[in-house]
């Protein structure tokens, strides 16, 4: 069981200085319906495309499409996390490699699980990840992350609406996120998890939590980005557990041994 105290006496911060420049689910996917905000994603052609009329009725977040999304700019600043230097061995070794994949220009790809592809989903980039540090016999999709850590008894289920909730106090670097409702998923997958992400810690300069992924339209020090790179863990300020095309954050899970 990978495990660290979140709570130790004050640590000597270890910088992961980056370098590169920085920039991801599953099968293929039907391209999304135009959406009222600008997207990051190019228009296929020179002819300009009307702008979309504004309103304030909620739209379902889109499927993930397989074009891919442009990579994400580079880390703002040397990245410092709490308490890096007591992290386990085998969790400074992840965050060295999230720090690499950050730094590679990666976009959002749909269904891509290997870097040379020029980009990775969400699932694919964890797959990666874990592989490239010995881990072996991975799942593929999110909901199989999810059953992995489940059935490994590592999986902490969260219901709270804020990090004050007493849910939160297992959380530790290097475990694993799960959410449901960021795109259409098969009716079939029950239940919907739809994304995956690896929690880092959080950041010496601002105190925000920070996780490790590949996504789209995320935030990073409050700045919009998408494909494989760091972003910025926050829980949305609203939820409707009925809805299944609305993102919610589900709970976490430890990564199970390496076999």
């Amino acid at each position: 069981m990978l495990h660290s105290q979140s709570t130790a006496s004050p640590e000597p911060v270890l910088p992961v200085v980056t370098t590169l420049d920085t920039p991801l689910t599953s099968p293929e996917a039907p391209t999304p319906e135009p959406s009222p905000t600008p997207t990051l994603i190019p228009a296929p052609s020179a002819t300009p495309l009307p702008i979309p009329t504004i309103t304030s009725t909620p739209v379902p977040t889109p499927a993930p499409s397989s074009t891919p999304t442009r990579a994400p700019t580079p880390l703002a600043s040397a990245l410092q996390l709490k308490g890096y230097a007591s992290y386990p061995p085998e969790i400074q070794d992840l965050v060295q490699k999230c720090i690499a994949l950050s730094n590679q220009g990666l976009s959002y790809q749909f269904g891509s699980a290997d870097p040379a592809q020029g980009g990775m989903d969400c699932s694919g980039t964890i797959m990666h990840l874990l592989k490239s540090a010995g881990w072996k016999n991975l799942p593929r999709q999110s909901d199989g992350f999810y059953r992995w850590t489940w059935q490994n008894d590592t999986f902490t289920a969260v219901n709270g609406m804020t990090f004050n909730s007493f849910e939160w106090s297992k959380l530790r670097p290097g475990d694993l996120l799960f959410w449901v409702g960021t795109y259409g998923v098969d009716k079939k997958r029950d239940p919907a998890i739809s994304h995956v992400m690896l929690y880092l810690g959080e950041e010496v300069s601002t105190g925000r939590r920070v996780m490790f992924g590949a996504s789209e339209n995320r935030r990073y020090q409050d700045k919009r980005r998408s494909g494989v790179g760091i972003f910025d863990f926050v829980l949305p300020k609203s939820v409707n557990p009925e809805s299944r095309n609305q993102p919610r954050m589900i709970g976490y899970g430890k990564i199970p041994k390496r076999s």
